[in-house]
């Protein structure tokens, strides 16, 4: 949004976090730790990593987002998916974005070239058991990639893209960007239903800006939150795309130092892919051994829209349906893994955790054109997950993308009347 539209307007960033930094320790010594007890909780992640922020729900499930420069895409696996069917549904069809994303931000599978063996053989035996897998195309140069397997904790070469390159271009474009800067609610003038003040934390100081045009985009947690302290009520529609991993010994398996997620494979309501989950391997305590010598595979479910983020807590609660489906793709993971020799009773569980929320001002059929909800002041627009009508199932940067593409035409189609 701001790269679109600066230019036509003069644009200021208001990000709550900090420069990302990827994070650089050895994954090998930390792992040495966790027989200290020093890893008792997930939300610990912060003291090492704090580009990485983690909340639980009041189920325990954990939720991970990234609070930094680039946000969660510093955090993704660099996976893009055009998964534009909720969109469909009502109404929205974003063609000419995703084709404009694809001449500005290259997808590439050239990486099933530098597959190691055993992802290979992983690849032959999820299609032997008719699971139709396909390689995934990654936001990655790589020429630039060493395959250090980290992508999840930041590239430190820049082979994987993500949104600071945006921002990057935005700023030599004008934009001003402010770091360390808490956007906490909004002041709204109701004599003519716009918004006349950002109110944000920088430090200690409280400051106050004003703007003609206001673009939300503090994420599927992070936005119902600012609308409601603003008095904007949202919808109990949270979806998170719950991630549960199955593992097991696998020596020499090398899945650390591999790109994740090589291939998917879409389910009925879920996704299987090769996964190694970093927050299982140092907070769950089944997860004991070498990195090396494991192998794990990730089921993405596409969860029911209910739940809601809180400023204190964030209610959330797997469905009836959801936990079936979990169960379901459970049980392919365990099938896949005894096609490559694992025996049952070697297997075990993850940590429940989910990194894609959204939904809670979701898009209906009457905004197809606008993508403006009437509960928003007329100069307020969100450009983030929290519009998206249901959960995806699957990665969602490559569908954000081409969501705010299209929301950053309607402000300037809109300009004309500010």
């Amino acid at each position: 949004m701001a790269k679109e539209l600066q230019g036509s307007f003069q644009v200021t960033i208001l990000e709550a976090g900090d420069e990302f930094q990827p994070f650089t320790f050895s994954i090998d010594k930390l792992a040495g730790l966790r027989k200290t007890g020093l890893f008792l909780d997930e939300r610990m992640i912060s003291m090492l990593f704090p580009a990485m922020r983690v909340q639980k729900a009041a189920s325990d499930m954990v939720l991970v987002h990234g609070r930094c420069t680039g946000g969660t895409t510093t955090l993704a696996t660099g996976s893009a998916l055009r998964c534009d069917e909720g969109l469909l549904k009502i109404g929205i069809q974003l063609d000419e974005e995703f084709e404009e994303l694809a001449q500005e931000i290259p997808l590439s599978t050239d990486h099933e070239k530098y597959w190691s063996s055993q992802t290979k053989t992983l690849f032959d035996a999820c299609a032997q058991l008719g699971f139709k897998p396909t390689p995934t195309a990654k936001l990655v140069d790589f020429d630039r990639c060493v395959h250090c397997g980290r992508c999840v904790l930041g590239c430190c070469t820049g082979a994987k893209w993500d949104s600071r390159r945006l921002l990057a271009e935005s700023i030599e474009k004008g934009a001003v960007l402010k770091t360390s800067c808490k956007v906490t609610k909004l002041g709204i003038d109701c004599s003519n239903n716009t918004v006349h003040a950002v109110y944000a934390k920088e430090g200690r100081k409280q400051m106050a800006y004003s703007a003609d045009l206001v673009v939300l985009a503090a994420g599927g947690l992070g936005t119902p939150i600012i609308l409601e302290r603003s008095g904007i009520t949202c919808e109990a529609a949270l979806f998170v795309d719950p991630v549960l991993c199955v593992a097991a010994p696998y020596p020499g398996a090398g899945q650390d130092c591999h790109i994740p997620m090589p291939f998917i494979m879409q389910r009925d309501g879920y996704m299987l892919s090769p996964y190694m989950d970093y927050l299982s391997f140092f907070f769950n305590k089944s997860w004991r051994m070498p990195s090396s010598d494991m192998l794990s595979m990730m089921v993405k479910l596409s969860d029911a829209s209910f739940g809601i983020s809180r400023t204190r807590k964030v209610e959330k609660e797997l469905t009836l349906t959801d936990q079936e489906r979990l169960k379901a793709g459970v049980s392919d993971c365990k099938t896949i893994l005894r096609k490559m020799g694992v025996a049952e009773g070697d297997m075990f569980l993850g940590t429940l955790n989910a990194g894609h929320p959204g939904g809670m001002l979701p898009l209906t059929s009457e905004e197809q054109k606008s993508f403006h909800n009437r509960r928003l002041p007329e100069n307020l627009y969100i450009a983030d997950a929290t519009l998206l009508p249901e959960s995806m199932g699957n990665p969602p940067i490559w569908t954000i993308l081409a969501l705010a593409k299209r929301i950053a035409k309607v402000c300037m189609a809109a300009a004309v009347d500010l």
